[in-house]
């Protein structure tokens, strides 16, 4: 599955397209400022669930972050949840304050 990239303005998307070009996973978030980005909500289609596609955004986010040196907010709850479960993504987790 090829996760693509977007940005646009402060925040980007990850997604994943079927063969139609429809979005059936995406992972969106939002740069507030110049150190960290904040996940906001993953999405992934019912037909896709239960195969770790939302890992695999979650992953990507996590390179993404790593690249470019940034902390992770991740206030979506499953994103949230993930990063609490890996611990090799410690590095680049920023815990959120509820």
């Amino acid at each position: 599955m090829l996760i693509q990239h977007k940005q646009n303005g402060s925040g980007g998307i990850f997604f994943i397209q079927d063969g139609h070009e429809d979005t059936v996973a995406a992972l969106t978030y939002d740069q507030k400022d110049p150190g960290s980005i904040i996940i906001e909500h993953t999405e992934v289609d019912k037909a896709l669930r239960g195969k770790d596609v939302g890992d695999q955004l979650i992953y990507k986010a996590v390179e993404f972050a790593r690249s470019r040196h940034l902390k992770i907010h991740p206030i979506c709850s499953f994103a949230r949840a993930v990063f609490e479960m890996k611990k090799e993504y410690r590095d680049v987790y920023a815990e959120v304050e509820d």
